[in-house]
């Protein structure tokens, strides 16, 4: 009988053992790095000194702009929320982890989400002389 127990407890220990080890594998797998191209596309900059601008933009609930325009293109990286995008004639719909190409034409935005939306402007234009 003591045997038994004796065997009992090493198996116990050993399951607690395997149980614990594939959890902190499975974190560490987890934990890896990665890497996921979101865009590509080319682009033919308009002069040979470009502006840089990254701006976060958060969208109330039910907001649209007015239609506008952006000193330059881009990729625009949805944060959260839904967006309604309407840019040179075209109308999309990006939500988080999409990313799209604003072509620096006129467009609107418009939150269709159900609570506030955000998402971060990547703007190439051409470099004002009076800002070096």
């Amino acid at each position: 009988m003591k045997h038994l127990s004796h065997t009992i407890y090493l198996a116990s220990i050993l399951g607690f053992y395997l149980l614990m080890n594939s959890a902190v594998n499975a974190d560490e797998s987890s934990a890896k790095f990665s890497r996921e191209l979101l865009l590509k596309k080319y682009v033919s900059l308009p002069a040979k000194e470009i502006d840089t601008n990254v701006i976060r933009v958060r969208f109330p609930k039910g907001y649209k702009t007015p239609l506008h325009t952006h000193e330059g293109p881009g990729p625009r990286y949805v944060l959260r929320g839904r967006l309604k995008i309407e840019d040179s004639g075209q109308s999309n719909v990006f939500g988080p982890g999409e990313v799209f190409w604003e072509t620096g034409a006129e467009m609107t935005v418009e939150n269709i989400g159900k609570s506030e939306a955000e998402i971060i402007i990547f703007e190439m234009a051409s470099a004002k002389t009076d800002a070096h």
